[in-house]
């Protein structure tokens, strides 16, 4: 307060502007975010691994424990530890989403840089293909393609792989299209660049950060499907620590007031698709220049 103010009683003028001192970026801090939920995901993944087998332990003097400090997702009616089975579960369901995820971004990054590239002929059966899957319930045509391979590891990955493509494909098809128009790649042309430099050079960073970002938004829809599908029974073996086995199982001693059995995991697969999520979109906001200042 100064002399005047002090003097004459009254209080001091508001401060109206001032310079932040120690203000973190908001490109750090959504770095910071990306890094923290890959880490986690990594950290569930390597713990998965790890207790594997522990997660098959059977101990029938400890079954149906409810949640304590030595098993805090109790113990199931074979005595078997629900953290470690929910881990073990966890560490499955995102390989399978990374693998299937990782395959049909590749599929639908051919096929929409084929439609956008190839033609009005390719294009047509492109986008026919594209609405032909779309057209089909989901749920359904995985339950098929899964149960055709022998269900198993490979029968989901594959179905997961095939069936979740169409939406990234249109987004593909879309970017590259709007590329083909833009000013910069008419005045490549126009210098006399070839196609394969205009690809690499200009339509490839144009479309690179939609990809990424919708790669890894393919991450969550394909571990919720295998979980789905695997709770149905058609899709990873009863006797394979897997989320969807644990909620089918648990099903049945629900009634017996055993709430862990399903609650615990539950929560457990949707905290790592929402860690799924944070990677998603932040990532899209240190890649994409329409976000980049958000």
């Amino acid at each position: 307060m100064s002399d005047l103010a002090r003097i004459a009683g009254e209080a001091p003028a508001p401060v109206l502007y001032r310079p932040c001192k120690a203000r973190v970026g908001n490109r750090r801090l959504t770095l910071a975010a990306f890094a923290v939920a890959v880490a986690a995901l990594a950290a569930i993944v390597a713990a998965g691994l790890a207790v594997t087998g522990s997660a098959m332990d059977t101990d029938f003097a400890l079954k149906n424990l409810a949640p304590s400090w030595e098993h805090p997702f109790g113990t199931d009616w074979m005595g078997r530890d629900m953290l470690l089975r929910t881990l073990a579960g966890l560490s499955t369901s995102v390989l399978v989403g990374l693998l299937a995820a990782g395959v049909s971004s590749v599929i639908a990054l051919v096929l929409g840089a084929a439609a956008a590239l190839g033609g009005k002929k390719v294009d047509a059966v492109v986008t026919w293909l594209i609405d032909l899957m779309m057209g089909v319930p989901h749920i359904v045509l995985l339950i098929l393609i899964s149960f055709a391979l022998g269900k198993g590891f490979w029968g989901v990955t594959i179905g997961v792989a095939i069936t979740h493509w169409p939406s990234l494909a249109r987004v593909v098809r879309a970017e590259i299209l709007q590329c083909k128009e833009s000013t910069f790649v008419a005045a490549a042309r126009k210098l006399g660049q070839s196609p394969a430099r205009i690809a690499v050079k200009h339509m490839l960073p144009y479309v690179l950060p939609q990809f990424l970002v919708g790669l890894i938004l393919l991450f969550p829809h394909a571990i919720l499907h295998e979980a789905a599908i695997t709770f149905l029974g058609f899709g990873l073996p009863p006797e394979q620590p897997a989320i969807g086995v644990i909620l089918s199982e648990s099903m049945g001693y629900l009634s017996a007031g055993m709430w862990w059995l399903a609650v615990f995991p539950g929560l457990a697969l949707i905290a790592t698709v929402l860690l799924f999520d944070v990677a998603g979109s932040n990532l899209r906001k240190l890649v994409d220049p329409y976000s980049s200042q958000e």
